[in-house]
């Protein structure tokens, strides 16, 4: 594929008044983008795509164009977002355990690697957590620490079992029998 391509596609789907915290638009894009600074441009489209809202068709292009340039965690990172737009966004706060206390004694992988089980309310039919397994992507993050706290997004394996989720909800996050951390919901937003 033709990165410049993907990224003008990309570009065309942002709106021309939406600005970035740093005030920065479209026009910088196409300004790194004639001087061939792919890698610059991207970042730059990841960061009006936190402004406002972007279809799927924009996500897809910048992953794309992230796979070409290989910058993996941007290819992964732009998925993401694609899927949020597809299913829906949930953000929350997550604090995990620290191992003395039964938490996790590894880091907590930031890019979206570990799908871990999350009591979200649904119970068995013996009253038993019927638990739900949603990806996990640490914000601003490589990886979250043991005992750790930070604002993480979910991806739902099963979407539809999440839409009774709301701002404000706890949620607990499990790798086996006992909690290994607690969520607040920050943030549930519909599909696309």
């Amino acid at each position: 594929m033709d990165v410049l391509a993907l990224l003008k596609s990309a570009s065309l789907l942002a709106a021309e008044e939406t600005a970035s915290e740093n005030d920065l638009t479209v026009d910088d894009v196409w300004e790194y983008l004639a001087r061939d600074e792919w890698d610059v441009a991207l970042g730059l489209l990841e960061e009006l795509g936190d402004v406002r809202s972007l279809p799927a068709a924009f996500w897809a292009s910048m992953a794309a164009a992230a796979e070409e340039l290989r910058l993996e965690r941007s290819a992964a990172w732009c998925h993401w977002r694609e899927g949020e737009t597809r299913y829906g966004l949930i953000r929350a706060d997550l604090t995990l355990r620290a191992p003395a206390d039964g938490g996790r004694r590894l880091p907590v992988p930031g890019a979206g690697d570990l799908r871990p089980m999350w009591d979200i309310g649904h119970r068995t039919p013996t009253g038993e957590p019927a638990y739900a397994v949603a990806r996990l992507w640490v914000e601003n993050l490589p990886a979250l620490e043991p005992g750790g706290r930070a604002p993480v997004r979910l991806a739902p394996l099963t979407p539809e079992l999440w839409r009774h989720m709301r701002p404000g909800q706890v949620i607990t996050l499990h790798e086996g029998r006992p909690m290994v951390g607690t969520a607040v919901l920050l943030e549930v937003g519909p599909p696309g």
